[in-house]
C-alpha cells in the first residue's frame, strides 16, 4: 500500500467514526429499505448491488445495528413477487429506498411518490416517466446510471477488431423485468452501428425454448458476432447464451461483468457506480432533497479479455487490444 492509499483510507476512516459518533449524541437511526431480484449474497440478477452499498455505507459512517436498519427484500428471481414486496417496503415507511436498476425504480415509483428512491446502477434513469432532466430529476427518484450512447458504439468498434470484416451483429436483450430505457438503447446502438458501416438486428426472448429460436433466426441473418444487452431476465440464461454463441460462431460481448466468461466484457466498473450512489442515500438521509440531486453517470469503466474462448471460436485477439485490457482471463 502506497503513502496515498493509506492517508485516504485514515480519512475514510476518521470520517467514518465521526459520522457514527454524531448519529449516537443524537440518538438518530435511519431506516434504509432494499428492494432486489434475486437472492441476498447473489450477483446474478442484481450484481451484489445490496453488499456493496451496505459496505460503503459502513464507510461513511452508517452501521447496521447501531444507527442503521435496514429492510431488504428480494424477489428471488420471481418477477410476480415484486409488487408485493415493494407494497411492503412502502407500508414500513423506511428514510429511503434503494434499488440496483431502472426496472425496479419504476416498480417503487408506482408504490410511492414520497420516499426517496435511489437507483444504484441503472442502465438509464432520463427514460422514466416523471424524469425531468438529468441534471434535476424532479419527484422522489435519483441515483446512478451507466448507459451512454456513446458506449453502444464502443463495444461495436471492439467488436470489429477481433472479428475481421464484421458487418452485421445481431442485438440480444431479454424482455421480462425490461426496463424504461429499451428504445434508448435500440436507438443509440443503430445510430453507432450505421456510423460504422454494421448492420444491426435485435432479438428479444422469453424462456430458453425462445432463445434457441432467436440464435436460429440470427444464423439465418448471417450476423458475425453478438452484443449482449445485459439485465436481470437475461443474466439467469448466461451459460445457455455462451453456448449457444460458440455452437453458432457468434463471437459476444456484453455491458455487464457477470458476463466475464464471454469473449469480451465492456463494462462501467460497477464498484464505483455503487460507491457514489452510496453517497446519494447519505445526502438523503442528511436531508438533501432526491428530486434536486442530479442523476450521476458512470465515469470508469473496465476492459475484460477472455482467451479461453476466445481459442473456442478460432480468433486471435490482437496484442494492442489486450494491452487497453484491464483483465485478460487465461
Amino acid at each position: 500500500m502506497n503513502r496515498r492509499s493509506f492517508v485516504a483510507g485514515v480519512v475514510v476512516a476518521l470520517l467514518a467514526a465521526r459520522r457514527l459518533a454524531d448519529a449516537q449524541v443524537s440518538g438518530k437511526v435511519y431506516r434504509l429499505g432494499y428492494l432486489g431480484q434475486g437472492s441476498k449474497g447473489s450477483s446474478l440478477y442484481d450484481g451484489g448491488s445490496f453488499e456493496l452499498l451496505i459496505s460503503n455505507l459502513r464507510a461513511l459512517g452508517y452501521i447496521e445495528g447501531t444507527n442503521l436498519t435496514v429492510d431488504a427484500r428480494f424477489a428471488e428471481g420471481r418477477s410476480d413477487a415484486l409488487d408485493t414486496l415493494a407494497a411492503q417496503l412502502v407500508a414500513a415507511r423506511p428514510d429511503v429506498i434503494a434499488v440496483p436498476n431502472a426496472g425496479l425504480a419504476q416498480v417503487m415509483l408506482a408504490h410511492t411518490k414520497t420516499i426517496p428512491v435511489v437507483a444504484l446502477n441503472a442502465g438509464t434513469l432520463e427514460s422514466i416517466p416523471g424524469v425531468k432532466s438529468l441534471a434535476k430529476p424532479g419527484g422522489n427518484l435519483t441515483g446512478m446510471q451507466i448507459v451512454s450512447p456513446e458506449m453502444m458504439g464502443k463495444r461495436l468498434q471492439l467488436l470489429q477488431e477481433i472479428v475481421p470484416g464484421l458487418r452485421r451483429v445481431a442485438v440480444l436483450r431479454g424482455n421480462l423485468f425490461e426496463g424504461p430505457g429499451y428504445e434508448l438503447y435500440r436507438s443509440a446502438t443503430a445510430t453507432a452501428a450505421a456510423k460504422l458501416g454494421i448492420r444491426v438486428s435485435f432479438f428479444q426472448f422469453e424462456s430458453l425454448d425462445d432463445l434457441n429460436k432467436r440464435f436460429d433466426e440470427m444464423v439465418g441473418e448471417q450476423d458475425q458476432a453478438l452484443l449482449i444487452w445485459g439485465n436481470p431476465h437475461l443474466n439467469g440464461y448466461r451459460k445457455e447464451i455462451l453456448d449457444l454463441s460458440i455452437r453458432h460462431h457468434l463471437p459476444a460481448i456484453s455491458d455487464v461483468r457477470v458476463y466475464s466468461p464471454d469473449l469480451l466484457v465492456y463494462a462501467a466498473k460497477r464498484e464505483a457506480v455503487v460507491r457514489e450512489a452510496a453517497t446519494y442515500v447519505d445526502r438523503i438521509l442528511k436531508g438533501a432533497k432526491p428530486g434536486d440531486l442530479p442523476i450521476g453517470q458512470a465515469r470508469t469503466f473496465e476492459l475484460i479479455v477472455n482467451l479461453k474462448t476466445a481459442k473456442a471460436f478460432g480468433l486471435t485477439i490482437p496484442q494492442p487490444l489486450l494491452l487497453r485490457a484491464d483483465e485478460v482471463i487465461q
